[in-house]
C-alpha cells in the first residue's frame, strides 16, 4: 500500500535488484507505469535486463572484466590491475544510470511519458572505454603496459621520491615534455627528438626514477608548481584538505568527505549538513506523513518493521 501511493506520486523509482525481482513481488513494469504514466524505472544491475548472465551474481571485478576494459590496465608482465571499485560500480554504472535518468527526464518534457532504463555496469564501462576501444587500429597499440596511457611511457607515469610519496608525471604533448625536461635540469634536442620512440623508454624510464628519487615530493612539487610540466604530488585525501589549491577550491569538506561537484552558478549544492552520509530511513517519517499517513500510523509500521526509520517510536523504546 504504502509503496503503490509512492509510485503514484514519484518521478524516478530506481531498482538495484537482479531482473525479475520486482515481478516477483508483481510489481512489473507495465503495472507501475499503468498507475503513474509518467513514471521513469531505472533498472541498475551488473549484467543487464537480458543475456546469458543477467540472473549471474558479481561484482565491480567481474563486469570490468568483462567489459574488456579490464584486459587494458596494468603493467606489462603482470596481471591486471583494478581502481578500486570506482570504473563499473560507479563510473559505468551508478553516473551513467543517472545520466540515464537525466535524459529520460528530458525526453518526459516532451512526451509527458516515462521509460524504462536498462543500466548494465558492463554496457556502462565499456561505453566508457570507447576513447580506447574505438583507436585501438588508429593508435596500433601494443600490449598492455607498453602504450602512451598505460604506464608504458615514461613521460606518463608516477615515480616514487626520496621521502617514499609519489610524484604523477603526465607530459604527453612535446610542447609540456620540453618544460618537464628542463626542471630536470635534461632538456636537450635528442631527448625531444626521442620522446615518441618506445626502444628509449625503459632507459628513459630508469633515468626518471633514479631522479626523482633524490628529492622528497614536497621538493619536486615547489619545482613544478605553476609550470606546463604537467606534473603533480600524489595526494591523500589527508592532503588534499591542505593542498593550496584544493584548499581554496574546497574540493574536501573535511577528511575523505568531499564538496558535491559539478559546482553550478546559479543553483550550487546546498552543503549545510553535517554529513553527505544518510542514515537508512532517515526521511521516513517526513516521506510518510507528506502521503497522508497519521504519527501513530507511521508509529506501527516502524514498529512491525514495515519501514526504516532512526526515529524509533515510544513504544519500542519502552521495550529496549
Amino acid at each position: 500500500e504504502v509503496f503503490l501511493k509512492l509510485i503514484r506520486k514519484a518521478d524516478v523509482l530506481i531498482d538495484p535488484y537482479r531482473p525479475g525481482t520486482l515481478e516477483k513481488l508483481e510489481l512489473n513494469c507495465s503495472a507501475l507505469q499503468k498507475l503513474n504514466p509518467r513514471l521513469i524505472i531505472a533498472r541498475l544491475t551488473g549484467y543487464g535486463q537480458n543475456g546469458k548472465y543477467k540472473r549471474m551474481a558479481g561484482h565491480d571485478i567481474n563486469y570490468l572484466a568483462l567489459s574488456g576494459v579490464l584486459s587494458l590496465m596494468g603493467p606489462k608482465g603482470c596481471p591486471p590491475t583494478f581502481p578500486l571499485n570506482l570504473l563499473a560500480d560507479f563510473a559505468g554504472g551508478s553516473l551513467t544510470c543517472a545520466l540515464g535518468i537525466l535524459l529520460a527526464l528530458l525526453e518526459r518534457t516532451r512526451s509527458g511519458k516515462g521509460q524504462v532504463i536498462d543500466s548494465s555496469m558492463v554496457d556502462g564501462v565499456a561505453y566508457l572505454a570507447s576513447f580506447v576501444t574505438l583507436r585501438q587500429n588508429v593508435w596500433r597499440m601494443g600490449p598492455r603496459g607498453t602504450n602512451w596511457l598505460d604506464g608504458g611511457a615514461p613521460f606518463y607515469n608516477t615515480y616514487e621520491t626520496k621521502d617514499g610519496k609519489f610524484i604523477a608525471v603526465g607530459a604527453l604533448e612535446p610542447k609540456f615534455y620540453r618544460v618537464f625536461l628542463k626542471k630536470l635540469n635534461m632538456l636537450s634536442p635528442e631527448l625531444m627528438s626521442q620522446q615518441y620512440d618506445n626502444s628509449t623508454w625503459p632507459r628513459m624510464r630508469q633515468k626518471f626514477e633514479l631522479l626523482f628519487r633524490e628529492k622528497n615530493r614536497a621538493e619536486w612539487a615547489q619545482i613544478f608548481d605553476e609550470t606546463d610540466a604537467c606534473v603533480t604530488p600524489v595526494l591523500s585525501p589527508e592532503d588534499v584538505i591542505t593542498h593550496p589549491h584544493t584548499k581554496s577550491r574546497g574540493t574536501y569538506r573535511r577528511a575523505y568527505e568531499p564538496a558535491p561537484a559539478p559546482r553550478l552558478a546559479r543553483t550550487p549544492a546546498q552543503t549545510e549538513c553535517k554529513s553527505i552520509i544518510r542514515e537508512v530511513g532517515e526521511h521516513s517519517r517526513q516521506i510518510l506523513a507528506e502521503l497522508g499517513y497519521s504519527d501513530s500510523d507511521i508509529d506501527l509500521m516502524v514498529e512491525s518493521m514495515v519501514v526504516t526509520s532512526p526515529c524509533v517510536p515510544s513504544k519500542i523504546k519502552s521495550k529496549l
